[in-house]
């Protein structure tokens, strides 16, 4: 089926539920329902009053208004002709918190979210939003969250909604053709249908088989997603490595007509104090976290710090790849800087990424800064720009404006965490309609609203009868699309089949002609090893195809020929000088032809020279022997010289905290000493190569043992056999009779890794703040039964302390990045029999290093 007889089908099922609105006049004077507060039904709890601690609060309607405290809920019943889109709101004030008052909308009971009603010393309204809404009787509670409130009245009346027309105006006047037909096509889709997308795994995970989610789509519905979603986080200054996104999205896009989307989870050293700028960082040890990381967010808008130059290099390689994407006449939705505002708040106090630590102003100006250089320094114009918000009160503070976005997008998942009907384990089908018309609101419909992540789609019925227009959906790869706790697959193949949702096999040609035949290149890789003697050039075999190369390009660099260079009839040498100075990674140097698609070389620059070694890697010092004794490593130095010695930011001084001889380098136990027990990495930075670490474990035997006592509590979010994300959630109780420092506190969750990988761990709620959680996975070094490795959580200073009879709570997920299975049913910490916390003594909990709970395996 073609998109224009989808899209007549879209507006025939859209009208039919606009007429079900418009039974009561459009502009009739009064609402569709309105109700007194006292006239509700009120729990004890809830006192019907005229004044507050004996002062009148004249204003309001009927014979008083409810007072709710710090408890109560108020219920009253509304009829509506037709199911759809009604407004809820009431009349009220709240004089207690500047901060507003946490309060709780159930609708028919499911909860609808919490709302945060405003400070105000006068009657006052506040709406509730859009909410669905079923034909007949409906009933409709208001829950004290924080309470302290006062409320008068309470209105239902037909949803005002906005009618979704977005002009095509793109933010970038320049904007490509390409660009600007994708753009049209958008605007005319969105409000009559949603288009259909799927983000890709990164970094080779499954195994390298990018396409696994997409077949499995198509396996399942017949259909592919219309929409891709990349993420070059990979092309980076740190440890960047050329993983094959860019030519998958030309692909998408060229041969296979789809639409790109693309994120950038853009990472900075953990230690930035002494990352030196062009210095290669492993990627275990940088970091998109700003718990993770001692980098300055607020310097990194600031021209001639540190951190400005480090940003301003990773947007280089970044635009070196858009360039790339931009001679291929490639458009690319693109999705900077996501999610900054994280949990809310205008300060970076929710922030879940490094860009937003330092607040909105700062989160703006890092926006502003890579918008202007991208298009004004890098002439890149095949971009639309989409910004992630949210619907807190803060987060009208964090859009960067109009004149640079085109897109506001929205990352759905609550499905396990975050929904609003308490469930949990099942799909979450809601269209979450009312958070789609807030962030409509944002920005007075001028700019089209997106799902640019999810887990569950929402099903076919929820998004038309709510009429939630969200331009597409996206969800994330993994079991947020593939487990049927996410999406059921009838659900799926209900949509894709659907005459609303746009597959890609019924996009139009969104693409202008280039009938010019392109020129090519032979190879189209190559590598170039530094330490080679005397190294040759690489010979390049070009076919013009009738044009002309006017330039060599690395990034914005033109290469000089004759220099960089030399070509003779369709022979291209590209130097070996030019290649020496390039740094060690992937490089990308772009043929730019007069005309046609430019082919793109290549370069993937490695030193084979050997690096220095340390051995033993590991070692461990005890504060208590008597007597103390230094630590000796082996240094092979391979031809360099040992630059520095550091733990963390420390630079360790050498003859005080150590000594190096020979080739024997000796820790002092003057220095030693003086480290707190616990695990350190000794980093060995050498002259050339690759830098050495050395682990290093304290310890105190003669520790007191700790005066509170600790138990964990437990229960497995998924209970599956087999699975390809374990979900540990974990409670800690003070059992004792003093407190606890948190930041003191280690648990341990064992099991085995069941095949190799990296992995990654999600914090996505603890009651002290998932920015105060941080984990290491560690392998045990002689595995036992059930486990062969396991999750460390520990907590940060800012996490406070645990009193006696406090508990803290912690949600957890984690997977390894290929996103193959665990088996996690004979895991030593694993617990199926229990959906909620009860007593785990085989996951271990440490009090200053000291086992205070359970039993290790």
């Amino acid at each position: 089926m073609n998109y224009l007889v989808k899209k007549a089908s879209a507006i025939a099922i859209a009208f039919s539920l606009l007429l079900g609105l418009l039974t009561a006049p459009v502009h009739a004077d009064t609402a569709l329902f309105v109700i007194e507060s006292e006239n509700a039904q009120l729990t004890s709890d809830l006192q019907v009053v005229t004044q507050i601690y004996g002062q009148p609060k004249p204003g309001f309607s009927g014979n008083g208004f409810v007072w709710m405290q710090n408890s109560g809920t108020l219920s009253f019943q509304v009829t509506v002709p037709e199911t759809g889109m009604y407004a809820i709101s009431t009349r009220y004030m709240q004089e207690l918190s500047p901060d507003g008052r946490l309060q709780y909308l159930n609708i028919n009971d499911v909860n609808k979210g919490s709302y945060m009603l405003p400070y105000t010393k006068e009657w006052s309204n506040f709406g509730f939003g859009f909410h669905k809404l079923n034909q007949g009787s409906n009933t409709i509670q208001v829950k004290a969250g924080w309470g302290f409130a006062y409320f008068d009245t309470f209105t239902v009346d037909y949803a005002d909604l906005d009618p979704l027309d977005v002009q095509p105006v793109l933010t970038d006047s320049q904007a490509t053709a390409e660009t600007q037909i994708l753009m049209n096509y958008l605007t005319e889709v969105y409000g009559n249908n949603i288009i259909s997308g799927q983000q890709e795994i990164y970094g080779g995970g499954n195994d390298g088989n990018s396409e696994l989610e997409f077949e499995w789509i198509h396996n399942l519905t017949g259909k592919y997603p219309a929409i891709r979603g990349f993420d070059l986080m990979n092309y980076n200054p740190l440890y960047g490595w050329e993983d094959g996104t860019t030519n998958r999205v030309i692909d998408w896009v060229n041969n296979r007509n789809g639409i790109a989307t693309a994120s950038w989870h853009i990472n900075v050293p953990r230690d930035f104090n002494s990352y030196q700028p062009g210095e290669f960082v492993d990627w275990k040890k940088a970091t998109y976290k700003p718990t993770e990381t001692n980098f300055n967010t607020a310097n990194a808008v600031i021209p001639g710090t540190k951190e400005y130059q480090y940003v301003m290099t990773t947007i280089d390689d970044l635009a070196e790849q858009l360039l790339i994407l931009q001679d291929n006449n490639v458009p690319v939705i693109f999705r900077p800087y996501h999610e900054a505002e994280g949990n809310g708040g205008v300060n970076g106090e929710g922030a879940w990424f490094w860009w937003a630590s330092a607040g909105a102003e700062v989160y703006k100006e890092l926006w502003d800064m890579l918008y202007t250089e991208l298009t004004e320094t890098y002439g890149l114009h095949n971009l639309i720009w989409t910004y992630n918000s949210y619907v807190y009160n803060s987060s009208p503070a964090w859009y960067p404006g109009d004149a640079q976005v085109d897109i506001v997008g929205y990352d759905k998942y609550n499905t396990i965490y975050n929904r609003y009907d308490g469930l949990s384990g099942v799909p979450n089908e809601d269209a979450i309609t009312s958070i789609f018309y807030q962030l409509v609101e944002l920005t007075h419909g001028t700019k089209m609203v997106a799902m640019t992540e999810n887990d569950t789609v929402p099903s076919v019925q929820n998004l038309t009868e709510e009429k939630s227009g969200w331009l597409y959906f996206c969800p994330w790869y993994g079991e947020h699309l593939m487990s049927s706790a996410f999406n059921y697959p009838d659900t799926l193949t209900e949509l894709y089949q659907s005459n609303y949702v746009i597959t890609l096999d019924e996009l139009p040609n969104l693409k202008v002609d280039h009938p010019t035949p392109s020129a090519s290149i032979v190879p189209a890789n190559v590598e170039f090893d530094k330490y080679t003697p005397n190294p040759s050039d690489k010979a390049i075999a070009v076919n013009f195809n009738g044009n002309t190369l006017t330039s060599l390009r690395a990034g914005a660099n033109v290469l000089a020929v004759d220099e960089d260079y030399t070509i003779s009839g369709n022979t291209l040498l590209l130097k070996s000088a030019f290649l020496a100075r390039l740094p060690i990674g992937e490089h990308s140097i772009i043929f730019d032809f007069n005309q046609g698609q430019d082919p793109v070389l290549k370069v993937k620059i490695v030193d084979s020279t050997p690096s220095a070694a340390i051995s033993p890697l590991n070692a461990t010092f005890d504060k208590a022997a008597d007597p103390q004794q230094d630590i000796e490593i082996s240094v092979t130095l391979n031809g360099h010289q040992l630059a520095s010695v550091t733990n963390q930011s420390y630079s360790l001084e050498p003859g005080q905290d150590y000594t190096l001889s020979g080739n024997t380098f000796v820790l002092s136990t003057s220095y030693l000493s003086k480290l707190p027990p616990g695990q350190h990495a000794i980093t060995f930075h050498f002259s050339g190569g690759n830098n050495a670490d050395l682990a290093l474990n304290v310890i105190d035997s003669d520790a007191p043992v700790p005066a509170g006592d600790l138990a964990i509590q437990s229960f497995n979010g998924n209970t599956s056999a087999s699975t390809n994300g374990i979900s540990p959630k974990f409670k800690l109780v003070n059992t004792g009779d003093s407190a606890i420092h948190l930041s003191d506190i280690k648990l341990r969750y064992y099991y085995t890794i069941d095949g190799e990988s990296t992995q990654n761990f999600w914090c996505d709620w603890a009651s002290v703040g998932s920015a105060n959680v941080t984990s290491e996975f560690v392998k045990l070094e002689n595995p036992v039964a059930g486990a062969d490795y396991y999750l460390e959580i520990a907590f940060t200073n800012s996490a406070g302390t645990l009193n006696p009879g406090q508990s803290a709570e912690i949600q957890a997920r984690f997977s390894k990045t290929n996103w193959s299975n665990y088996s996690q049913v004979d895991d030593y910490s694993f617990d199926a029999s229990s959906s909620q916390v009860i007593n785990n003594e085989q996951i271990t909990g440490f009090i200053n290093d000291q086992l205070a709970w359970g039993i290790e395996p």
